[in-house]
Formats: structure tokens, sequence, C-alpha cells
């Protein structure tokens, strides 16, 4: 019997190993609005940080935060209009506060887990359709809830810091974040502006229209620009996600250092804008409410100084930028603590200097901890905001009582020592150092080293997800020879 070879049988690896297709790209948010296609994410290419869209985000951050803040000098008249006494019209910022301090713990550690495109759109959405609610509303107990949901979707800022981050060239990060910060600073003063001269040439309702207004051009806004960035695709439960936001607050020693300097700084800015109000109009100056608010636009001058703090940051080690910070605020209090009492031009001074170097302190601060877990920038986020929110808390209440019954030195005296806390926390840990404690491996100088674009890594890692397997290899499998 002659034997007879069968031709040979090709197996691919494909045949062996078949890979799941590559993901496609969302082309519509929500399910149903569809997404411009310019925007819809490509792994083959990168979206250009533009200069219109960290203008967009400043502004962005601007409105939405004073949302917080355009109940404050309106609460005579609401106190007329729901016809209640003073202290119970003070619960109003209040809950406006508390859901803020939920919309901080709550929210914003979904920037982590979905689109933030999606979370944006629906913050925005809603934070208008809410104020519509305050504005037609003849419940108190109606604008009061409706008060509480308002803090909890006003924290659209701070969905956008991680999403700067994430967006910015590594070279531009502090710029862009300062512009950003700059804008929610502003939304503060902004707000108490608005809000006083439309509830005194008007109704305090139109502010609440003009809101409503503003929320949902900014909604449309950002449908047009804003590219639609993909999910970090973590695999973690909302209660995964919430459960690391507590972890990282325990166990990141740059995060725990950033946020307890934050809170020290926080409560020194809030003391020294609410006293301000109270040396302004007694002994010596005796101004009205008119020339008190007019302070508001130094502390504007000094935000709009933001985006040069940002550059210097940009070429800074930042440990360094919040000691040069830290210490700028140091001087800047020895100044109120001294001559507030003294001098109207001491008080310009500070008014100016405490936004430069509180905004220095910040960005550096900011620019430290995004740069621990691209993945969580979120969550870290989220924990610090939630500490610099205590801060202004701690900072209003010890503030106000120590002015009251001890008057400005020893309130002085008080910020002073947040900030000498503040400096001693900074410097028991050095700029890269190993150690939760001490200076071992801190071998930095003050000037920025050149780091690695995070950014560039992901979009690699996309492109490379996202491409075709390379062409089929055959791999010859012989078959055994069989007698005919």
């Amino acid at each position: 019997m002659s034997g007879r070879k069968e031709p040979a049988q090709e197996v691919t690896i494909d045949d062996i190993a078949p890979q799941a297709p590559a993901p496609r790209p969302h082309s519509r948010d929500f399910g149903f609005v569809p997404i411009p296609k310019r925007l819809r994410h490509d792994p083959a290419r990168s979206f250009d940080f533009t200069l219109l869209l960290n203008i967009v985000f400043a502004v962005a951050g601007t409105f939405t935060g004073a949302n917080l803040y355009y109940c404050q000098p309106i609460l005579i008249q609401l106190a007329s209009t729901f016809q209640v006494d003073d202290v119970r019209i003070a619960n109003i910022p209040t809950l406006t506060q508390a859901g803020y301090a939920a919309g901080l713990l709550l929210v914003t550690p979904l920037g982590d887990m979905i689109r933030r495109r999606e979370l944006l759109l629906t913050l925005l959405f809603c934070a208008g359709s809410i104020t519509l609610g305050l504005a037609l509303t003849q419940s108190l107990i109606a604008f009061e809830t409706l008060s509480f949901i308002a803090g909890v979707v006003a924290v659209t800022p701070q969905v956008i810091m991680p999403l700067t981050v994430d967006l910015a060239p590594v070279e531009r990060r502090g710029t862009a974040l300062s512009i950003v910060l700059s804008g929610l600073l502003l939304g503060i003063l902004v707000a108490r502006v608005l809000g006083g001269v439309i509830a005194q040439f008007s109704c305090w309702r139109n502010i609440y229209w003009m809101s409503m207004g503003i929320h949902y051009a900014l909604f449309l806004i950002i449908y047009f620009i804003l590219p639609d960035v993909p999910d970090k695709k973590l695999g973690l439960s909302y209660f995964q996600i919430l459960f690391t936001v507590a972890k990282f607050a325990v166990t990141e020693p740059v995060l725990i250092q950033c946020s307890i300097i934050g809170l020290c700084c926080n409560a020194v800015y809030a003391s020294f804008w609410v006293t301000l109000t109270f040396l302004l109009g007694g002994s010596p100056y005796f101004y009205n409410t008119l020339d008190i608010g007019l302070f508001g636009l130094v502390g504007i001058l000094g935000v709009a100084s933001g985006p040069l703090i940002g550059r210097l940051v940009d070429h800074l080690n930042p440990w360094f930028g919040v000691l040069f910070g830290l210490v700028g605020m140091l001087v800047t209090f020895a100044i109120d603590t001294s001559a507030a009492s003294l001098s109207i031009g001491a008080i310009v001074v500070v008014a100016f200097l405490i936004d430069v170097f509180d905004s220095l302190q910040q960005v550096s601060s900011a620019t430290r901890y995004f740069a621990i877990n691209p993945d969580a920038r979120a969550r870290i986020n989220a924990v610090y905001i939630i500490a610099i929110f205590f801060g202004q808390f701690i900072g209003t209440s010890v503030g106000t009582r120590i002015f009251a019954q001890h008057g400005n030195y020893a309130n002085g005296g008080m910020n002073l020592a947040w900030m000498a806390f503040a400096l001693v926390v900074l410097l028991i840990r050095g700029p890269g150092a190993r150690t939760w404690l001490g200076w071992t491996g801190s071998g930095e100088g003050w000037r920025r080293t050149k780091e690695p674009d995070d950014t560039d890594g992901r979009a690699l890692k996309e492109l490379h997800d996202s491409e075709p397997p390379p062409p089929s290899v055959p791999i010859t499998v012989a078959e055994p020879e069989r007698n005919v």
C-alpha cells in the first residue's frame, strides 16, 4: 500500500484566540442626543485644548459657583416675601451650603466613573431647571428644598477642574488650572455684586431668572464645544468609588498635606472677607454698604492675576509654589493685623494680595495632588474640595465670633496662627519626599522638572486597543500520514 500526504491545513492565530472587536466611540449623549462629529472621541487623534475651551470652563465655573451665593445679599427681601423672621430665613444659605457639601461627596467622584461630557450637561440642565423653580415658587419650604438641591448640582467647577488637567498639555496645566480657578473665585464676588444690584433696582426673583438663562446658555455652549472624553473604565461600582474617596483621604500623604494647607488658607480667606464688612462699617471708617461692596472690585483685580500665576506655576516646582504662596499670605496677614485698623490703604493692599497669594497656593497644590493618580483625579479633587469647604465654614464662624468679641487684632492673630500652622505642615514633608514625614528623597530644586504627559500615554493605549489585530500569520499544522 502506498502512503499519501494530505495537504497541510492552515490555522491562524485568530482561530486559536479570537479577539473582541474594539468598542465603537459614542455617537450620542444619553443614548438619543447626537454628538457633533468633530467632538466624538477618536483614539487616532487628540483634541487641542484651546484657549476658547479654557475660557468657557472658567465662565461656567463663575456662574455655576455663583448660584451658591446669590441668596446671601437678598436675605432681607426673602424674609419680607415669605413673611418670616431673620432666624428662619438664615436657613437658606445654610441649606445651600449643605447641599454643596453633599454634591462634593456624592456627585463629583462620578467624574472617574462616567463620561464627563454627559455629567456636565446633566449638571447644567438641572441647575438651570432648579433656578427656574427658585424664581417661581411661592412656598418657603419649596424654596428651602430647591436651595439644597441647587447646592448639590452647583459642583460643576469641581468636575471641570480634573477634566482641565486631563485635557491640557502638561506644560500648560498650571495656566489652564489658574484660569478655571480664577473663574470659580470670581463667581463668589460676582454673585454678591449682581445679587445686591439686581435686588436693589428690581425684584429679587430676576436674579434667578438671569441664572436660569445663563445655565441653559452654558448647556448649549458646552454641547457644541466640549469634546467627548471616554470614561476611565475602572470597573468600579458607585459605592466602590465612594469607598476609594475615603481611602485616598487617609493613604496619600501629598493629598493629606495639601488638604490641611487648603483648609487653613480657606479659613483665613473666609475670615478676612466676612469680617471686612464689620471692620469697614465700624470705627474708624463707618463706610456704607455700597462703599464696602466696592472692595470686592479689589478682590476681582487679585483674581484677574490668576493667568500670570498659572504661568509662574508652569515653570515652578509646585511644592515651592505652595511655599511662596504661604509665605506671601503670612506677610499679607501681618500687614492686615498691624495696620488694617489704622489705614484704608493697608486694607486695599491686603484685599489684593490675599487673592494673588491664595491663587498661587491653590494652583500649586492642585498641580501636586492631581499628579498622584491620573485615573482618580475626580475623587482626589473631591477630598481636597471637601477640606477647603470645611475651612471656609470654620473661618466664617470662628472669625466672626473672635472679631465680634475681641476685635480685629485678635482675629488677625488667629489668621496668622492658621498660616503658621499651614507652613509647618508643608515643611514637615519636603518636595519629592518618599516618606510621610521628613525630607527623604527630596533632592528637587525650585524649578519644575520635565514631567511625562499621562494623556499621551492614555492616547497611545487607546490607539493600540482600537487598532485592528495584525494580519493573521498562517501556522502550518501537518496532519499525520494516513495509509490508504
